[in-house]
């Protein structure tokens, strides 16, 4: 025979497990993960790239190393420059530079390549909301 207080702890059970099943259903800790913007470095000279508040922008600098690129940014308030790391081996975590957006708003940047041979990248990133 079920009595009041077995049903009262079995639905104290049926809650609490409702409770922990809708908790995982809501998302990742911490929201959304979105993907970088990629761009390629060739295609840059003289763009404008649009990004998001919540996303960065990765760099693919092709053959080139990731970590010989430095950058000068007119207004450091709206982004925050990265500078990519390259493995030793292929072994080796390799990572693109990139930006990281402050603020909304626009600046110049001019991306620089320690191993010369390719003229300096001058584009903008316009930062916009997400």
């Amino acid at each position: 025979m079920i009595t009041t207080r077995t049903k009262a702890g079995l639905a104290g059970i049926a809650l609490l497990a409702a409770a922990a099943l809708a908790g995982c259903a809501s998302g990742p800790v911490g929201g959304d993960v979105l993907p970088p913007v990629m761009k390629n470095a060739n295609d840059l000279q003289g763009a404008t790239v649009e990004l998001p508040m919540n996303q960065v922008l990765s760099i693919d600098t092709g053959s080139l190393d990731t970590d010989s690129y430095t950058a000068k940014i007119a207004d450091p308030a709206i982004v925050e420059f990265t500078q990519g790391t390259q493995g030793k081996s292929s072994s080796d975590l390799t990572t693109n530079p990139g930006f990281t957006p402050l603020k909304e708003g626009s600046t110049e940047v001019t991306m620089t390549n320690a191993q010369g041979g390719i003229q300096p990248l001058t584009f903008t990133i316009n930062v916009v909301a997400k």
